[in-house]
């Protein structure tokens, strides 16, 4: 705990709360106890305090509202639950169909809101996704011109977005750039092997500029925790580029093999790919105001970590 103090510059008063209300990050990891040792170069984090319709855990559904207002609504959405379907997959099962679709978080998010008390004037709108088995933090807006302006803000890349992945093998700090494909020559997505075309970005359909920064935070023998922060948003980014350097996910099943080649070995176990959406920063699209959220780790992640 004084460490903690120290770090922060908190009264001990203060550092204790901060610890029971599991606000301090140690490698990734929540810290609850006043009296773990901390080393010389582990990573430690303090996440702001809880804030009016902060941290919300709404039923049976899992989803965590984090913060709410009239134009956007953020939210922790639990692996296994889709964000918002895709256009195409709904209008494949046709009209009659849908209803036995399973729920996605827009379908689910109104009545969440409800339940709270929050009147709902119309619906919620996905402004970006993160893959049905990622957890994490997930804006949507409330209003069409929250919607415009967030879109605005994704497309020039200005939102702040870091995930914590549990990968294979011993990764490393890296830069990593490329261009990605729908298809890299065996049906998935990944990065093309040749240099682009002139013309930049998506130059005569030549994939989209990819760019992730990793940092690794601990190393776990077979395994290590590390820190993805996109430059850019690709559908798949921080899983393509983390099998793309031979360091796939834990429980990655699609991008953990190099093209034509075999899956790379998976000890870990993993049910699912072991990828959490922990920073989420912006502009409010009404106000202007820059906001920051931090999602600790779920359970199954920190219980991988611990053992």
């Amino acid at each position: 705990m004084q460490v903690v103090q120290s770090a922060f510059r908190l009264p001990r008063k203060k550092a204790l709360a901060a610890l029971r209300e599991r606000r301090v990050r140690l490698c990734g990891g929540v810290c609850v106890d006043p009296d773990r040792r901390v080393k010389v170069g582990q990573h430690l984090q303090l996440s702001a305090p809880p804030t009016p319709n902060s941290a919300v855990e709404v039923d049976a559904t899992g989803i965590v509202v984090r913060y709410v207002d009239d134009a956007i609504v953020v939210v922790e959405k639990p692996a296994g639950l889709t964000t918002v379907r895709h256009a195409a997959e709904a209008e494949g099962f046709g009209k009659r169909a849908k209803k036995f679709l399973p729920a996605t978080l827009v379908d689910l998010l109104p009545g969440v809101l409800a339940r709270m008390g929050e009147r709902t004037k119309g619906r919620v709108r996905a402004v970006h996704r993160i893959d049905k088995e990622t957890s994490g933090l997930v804006v949507l807006a409330r209003t069409p011109e929250a919607e415009s302006e967030l879109g605005k803000q994704f497309r020039a890349h200005t939102i702040g977005r870091r995930y914590l992945a549990l990968v294979r093998g011993q990764a490393k700090d890296a830069r990593i750039e490329s261009q990605f494909l729908a298809d890299r020559g065996d049906g998935r997505r990944g990065s093309q092997l040749s240099s682009p075309r002139p013309g930049g970005e998506g130059s005569a359909g030549r994939g989209q500029h990819a760019v992730t920064h990793v940092r690794v935070i601990k190393a776990l023998g077979a395994f290590t925790l590390v820190e993805c922060e996109l430059e850019t948003g690709r559908t798949h980014q921080v899983r393509i580029h983390l099998g793309e350097t031979g360091t796939p996910l834990c429980g990655e099943r699609v991008y953990d093999r190099p093209l034509h080649g075999k899956p790379l070995p998976d000890t870990s176990g993993a049910d699912r790919p072991l990828l959490h959406a922990a920073f989420l920063a912006f502009d409010h699209p009404v106000t202007g105001k820059h906001m920051e959220w931090h999602a600790t780790m779920p359970k199954d992640m920190e219980d991988f970590l611990q053992h």
